[in-house]
């Protein structure tokens, strides 16, 4: 079991808790998982990847960080909105702040 759980659904990356834990090892485990993805082309990148599930500040600065290298923009889902908000961006056809399906 882990302490934190990262699938790839399409162009959706599915995260969340397992296991409890602090984040010092949550992050860990995170960083691992994505590395794993990436390691085994399952993570390779394209225009658009949406993150949708909870995280931790620590554990969302990670992932973002190591996906914003791979993928040309990032969308979070904000179930208020119940859209994916564009929050990092190096491909023009999104601004931050944009709104997707």
């Amino acid at each position: 079991m882990t302490t934190y759980k990262i699938e790839l659904q399409g162009e959706v990356l599915k995260i969340g808790f397992g296991e409890a834990a602090q984040n010092d090892r949550i992050v860990r485990d995170a960083a691992a998982r994505l590395e794993e993805m990436s390691n085994s082309g399952e993570l390779s990148g394209g225009r658009l990847i949406k993150i949708n599930g909870p995280a931790s500040v620590p554990v969302a600065c990670v992932l973002v960080h190591k996906i914003s290298h791979l993928y040309g923009a990032v969308g979070v889902f904000d179930p208020k909105l119940g859209k994916y908000v564009i929050a990092i961006t190096h491909n023009p056809e999104y601004n931050v702040g944009d709104l997707v399906d």
